[in-house]
């Protein structure tokens, strides 16, 4: 024993530590920016809930100030294996094909792009910002195309960490892995998607969430109906209210 009675996870006993940042944080954030171009950053990440890779490649064509809206590309690239004798796709797995029966010795890898496309509605503050930024010129151009953010992955990462030191933000508590992990741009989709799922968590409030965030599978969705610490016990306590009053 060496005195310490320190969670390596809990630095500070009596601080409580959260696993999302709440709107009054994000808020915090905000105007921690030191610059519209970094403020118009947080906002979008927070207000659309998308991801950092999703923000950074938002061009101007893309917004639609008129109707409300930013539609969205999430591009990812997936391998996909299959056999050299019959092209029947394979799972990494696989020793024999399930088609042919003959035994793989190399498969053939194919490298294949899935674009997907979504439309989102953005309120009427950000609408007034987005419009402020660009008639301002802070877009920047890159060959034929005018993206609304002239900064990499790196820098975008950096700004959301500097604006957080600024705000005097904690570390937040992985809910998962017990972990600490510092304020990061996914930190604010996990901040929309908590605040949506309090506002509504009916099936309804799912399926339109899941659209939103461009899952794939609803159980990614679903996690964030998943409390921790002092909101749990917070509505544990609630269960019994009328049983102590009575």
């Amino acid at each position: 024993m060496n005195g310490n009675n320190h969670s390596p996870y809990y630095p500070n006993q009596h601080r409580v530590v959260k696993a999302y940042l709440g709107p009054d944080e994000v808020g915090k954030l905000e105007k921690a920016a030191t610059n519209l171009r970094d403020r118009l950053l947080i906002r979008l990440l927070y207000h659309l809930g998308c991801r950092i890779s999703e923000a950074l490649a938002i061009e101007v064509e893309n917004i639609d100030l008129a109707n409300h809206t930013i539609t969205i590309q999430h591009l990812k690239a997936r391998i996909h294996l299959s056999c050299p004798h019959c092209s029947f796709k394979l799972g990494g797995t696989h020793i024999y094909c399930p088609r042919c029966g003959a035994k793989i010795e190399e498969a053939v890898a194919q490298e294949r792009e899935h674009r997907r496309v979504r439309t989102l509605p953005i309120d009427k503050h950000t609408v007034i910002l987005l419009d402020d930024y660009i008639s301002r010129g802070g877009p920047v151009s890159r060959g034929s195309r005018i993206f609304l953010f002239g900064v990499n992955r790196h820098r975008a990462w950096q700004i959301i960490r500097e604006c957080s030191e600024r705000a005097g933000l904690p570390s937040l508590i992985n809910p998962e892995t017990g972990r600490l992990r510092a304020v990061s741009p996914h930190r604010l989709r996990d901040a929309f998607a908590v605040n949506a799922m309090k506002v509504d968590d009916s099936g309804d409030g799912l399926r339109l969430l899941q659209e939103h965030l461009g899952h794939a599978s609803f159980n990614t969705t679903a996690k964030y109906r998943k409390v921790a610490g002092e909101e749990l016990k917070a509505w544990y306590q609630k269960l019994w209210e009328a049983e102590d009053g009575c």
